[in-house]
C-alpha cells in the first residue's frame, strides 16, 4: 500500500513548522512534499541587522533539507489548486511548469507588502519582506552617504544622508532604531559637510511608535529612537513621494532618495483562487485548521483567518508567534488525520514581547515584566539565539564581531533597485531582467496578514486565479524589464538593468536569495515575538518562536 502524501505550500514559519512536526510524527509513515520558491527557511526579525551590517545574509537563513529530515523540497511557487482533483500546480525558477497530487494539503502561503493609494509610492518606494530588500537597503544606505560625503551642495548632500522609513510597527521601528546606528558609523570614516549627519525619519499615523504594545513598552522605544537621533513623527503619514521626497500630510515636503515603506501586508492572493469562504483575504478555517467542506485540506499562517479561542468571535492576529505554533497544531492534526496521535484545537496565550533597538538596547515584557536597556537587549538576543532552528553559533559569532570590530561598509552590488519593486509577488525573490515568465497568482511564501477584501464562498474546483484578475494583485515577474531611461530618470544612483534577451551583468544575472517562507512566532511554552499591526495595516513581517519574547508581525 503507498504511503499517503502530505503537500505543504509555503516554508515560512507555518509551513516550517508544519513540516518539521510532521516529519517528526509520521516517521515514514507519510511522504511530506515541502512546495516553496527558495531552499531555505528566512528568520525575519532579525532581518533589520542584515540590513545595517551587523549579520552576514546567510545567519537569517536555515537549510531546509539540512534541517527537515524526511521532507522532500520542490523548488516553486504555486500558481493553481485545484480541490477536486487534488492537485497543486506550480512553476519551478526555470520557469517550466509541474503538478503535485495530494491527500492531504497544508496551504501555508505568506503575505506580500501592502499597498496604499498613495501617489508615487509603489514607483519610488522599497519594502522590506525579503533578503533581496534588505541587502538592496544597505547598499543603497551605504551608496547614498558616500555620494553625500563627496557631494559640493548641502542641498544634494541633506538629501542624500536623509531617510525616511513609512510605519512605526516593529519592522520600522527596528529599521529605523539599526539604520540610525549604522549610518553614524559610516559617516565616522566618511565625514559629511560640517555640521551635517544623517538624519532618519520614522512616520506613522498612530498617536505613538509600537501602537500595539503596552505602552511603557512604546514610550522605552520612543526614548531610545529620540535620544540616538530618530526624527520620530506620530499622526503624520505621505500624501505623495516622488523621485526627489515625499510630501507629508503636515505639508512638509523633505527631500530625500530613500523611502522604505514598512506599513503591513496583506494576505498571499492565492488563497483567494480557492473558492472557499474568507475573511478579509485570509481562507476560514475551524480551530483545527481544516477547511470546511474540505477536511483534506488544511490552511494556517497569514493566509488562515484562525478562530482565536481566547477571544471569541475574533480571530488570531496575523503575527509570526500565531503563525508558528499554528504550524504545529497543523501537524498533528495532519498526522491525526493518519491516525498518528489524536487532534487538537489551536489555542494560544502571548507571553511576552521584545523589540530589538540595536545596540545593547530593547524593550521587553518577557512574562509581562517590563524591561528595557542593557538587559532587555539581552533577553532580545537569547530569545533570538532559542526560537532560531538553526544557525545560532554563526549568529552568537557575528554579534561578538560586531561588538569589537568596525562594521565594513562596501557595497556588494548584488541586487538592483529595479530586482525589488515594492509591489511583488515574490519578496523573497529579486525580479531578473530577461527571466522567466511566471504565472499569474504564483504563490509559495508563508507569512501574511490581512487587509484584502473578503472573499466569499464559491465552488471548490479549479482555483487558478484568472491572468487578469491576479495581475491587480500580485506582481506575476512576467513585466519586461524596466525601461533604463525611466530608470535613471527615477533613480540616477542605480545601475541600468541589462535589456531583455542579453546577458545580466554580474550584479544583475541571479536572484539575490527569498524569504522562504514568511514565517512567524515563538515555540510553544514560550513568550511571544513580536507584535502586530502597523500604520493602516497588520505589520506582519517578523516572526517569532520559542523563548520570550516578542510579538511578531505576520509571518513571512
Amino acid at each position: 500500500m503507498s504511503r499517503p502524501r502530505v503537500v505543504i505550500v509555503g516554508a515560512g514559519f507555518a509551513g516550517y513548522q508544519t513540516a518539521r512536526t510532521l516529519s517528526r510524527l509520521t516517521r515514514n509513515k507519510a511522504d511530506i512534499v515541502l512546495l516553496n520558491p527558495t531552499d531555505y527557511f528566512l528568520y525575519l526579525p532579525l532581518l533589520p541587522q542584515v540590513a545595517a551590517g551587523v549579520l552576514e545574509p546567510r545567519r537569517v537563513t536555515v537549510s531546509l533539507t539540512g534541517t527537515l529530515p524526511r521532507v522532500r523540497l520542490v523548488l516553486g511557487e504555486a500558481d493553481g489548486i485545484d480541490l477536486e482533483a487534488r492537485t497543486v500546480h506550480y512553476t519551478d525558477p526555470e520557469g517550466d511548469g509541474g503538478t503535485l497530487s495530494y491527500d492531504r494539503l497544508v496551504l501555508a502561503v505568506g503575505s506580500v507588502n501592502k499597498l496604499l493609494p498613495v501617489p508615487g509610492v509603489a514607483e519610488h518606494a522599497h519594502g522590506f519582506r525579503g533578503l533581496p530588500e534588505a541587502l538592496y537597503l544597505r547598499d543603497h544606505v551605504t551608496r547614498q552617504i558616500e555620494l553625500a560625503a563627496a557631494a559640493d551642495d548641502s542641498k544634494n548632500c541633506s538629501s542624500r544622508c536623509t531617510f525616511v522609513v513609512v510605519g512605526a510597527g516593529y519592522t520600522g521601528t527596528e529599521v529605523a532604531a539599526q539604520g540610525q546606528l549604522f549610518t553614524d558609523q559610516l559617516v565616522r570614516k566618511r565625514p559629511l559637510r560640517e555640521g551635517m549627519r544623517p538624519r532618519w525619519l520614522l512616520l506613522d499615523i498612530a498617536p505613538r511608535v509600537l501602537p500595539e504594545l503596552d505602552e511603557r513598552l512604546s514610550s522605552t522605544a520612543d526614548r531610545v529612537l529620540r535620544e540616538r537621533g530618530v526624527d520620530v513623527r506620530t499622526g503624520t503619514s505621505v500624501e505623495e513621494a516622488t523621485s526627489t521626497g515625499v510630501r507629508l500630510s503636515d505639508g512638509e515636503f523633505v527631500d530625500t532618495r530613500t523611502l522604505v515603506w514598512c506599513v503591513g501586508v496583506r494576505p498571499d492572493p492565492l488563497v483567494a483562487g480557492v473558492g472557499r469562504p474568507m475573511e478579509r483575504g485570509r481562507l476560514l478555517v475551524d480551530p483545527y485548521l481544516q477547511v470546511p467542506g474540505h477536511p483534506e485540506v488544511f490552511a494556517c499562517g497569514d493566509a488562515a483567518a484562525v478562530p482565536d479561542l481566547e477571544k471569541p468571535g475574533e480571530y488570531t492576529a496575523m503575527t509570526a508567534q500565531h503563525a508558528w505554533r499554528h504550524g504545529k497544531v497543523a501537524g498533528h492534526n495532519v498526522a491525526a488525520s493518519f491516525g498518528v496521535g489524536t487532534r487538537r484545537v489551536y489555542r494560544h496565550r502571548d507571553l511576552g514581547f521584545v523589540v530589538d533597538l540595536g545596540g545593547v538596547k530593547a524593550a521587553a515584557n518577557p512574562l509581562g515584566v517590563p524591561l528595557s536597556g542593557p538587559l532587555a537587549g539581552a533577553v532580545a538576543r537569547g530569545y533570538h539565539l532559542a526560537a532560531m532552528p538553526g544557525n545560532r553559533v554563526r549568529v552568537a559569532a557575528d554579534w561578538l564581531l560586531d561588538a569589537v570590530l568596525p562594521r565594513q561598509g562596501v557595497q556588494l552590488g548584488l541586487v538592483r533597485s529595479w530586482s525589488v519593486p515594492l509591489e511583488s509577488a515574490s519578496p523573497e525573490l529579486a525580479r531578473v531582467a530577461g527571466g522567466p515568465e511566471k504565472p499569474a497568482g504564483a504563490a509559495g511564501g508563508d507569512g501574511s496578514p490581512a487587509d484584502s477584501g473578503a472573499g466569499g464562498p464559491g465552488g471548490s474546483g479549479a482555483a487558478r486565479v484568472p491572468k487578469a484578475e491576479a495581475s491587480a494583485v500580485r506582481d506575476p515577474g512576467n513585466r519586461p524589464a524596466p525601461d533604463p531611461d525611466a530608470l535613471a530618470a527615477r533613480d540616477p544612483d542605480a545601475p541600468r538593468p541589462p535589456a531583455p534577451g542579453r546577458p545580466a551583468g554580474p550584479a544583475g544575472s541571479r536572484p539575490a536569495g527569498s524569504a522562504s517562507a514568511r514565517p512567524a512566532g515563538a515555540a510553544p511554552d514560550s513568550p511571544t515575538s513580536r507584535g502586530p499591526a502597523d500604520q493602516a495595516g497588520t505589520d506582519t513581517d517578523k516572526p517569532a518562536a520559542p523563548s520570550p519574547v516578542r510579538p511578531d508581525e505576520g509571518e513571512s
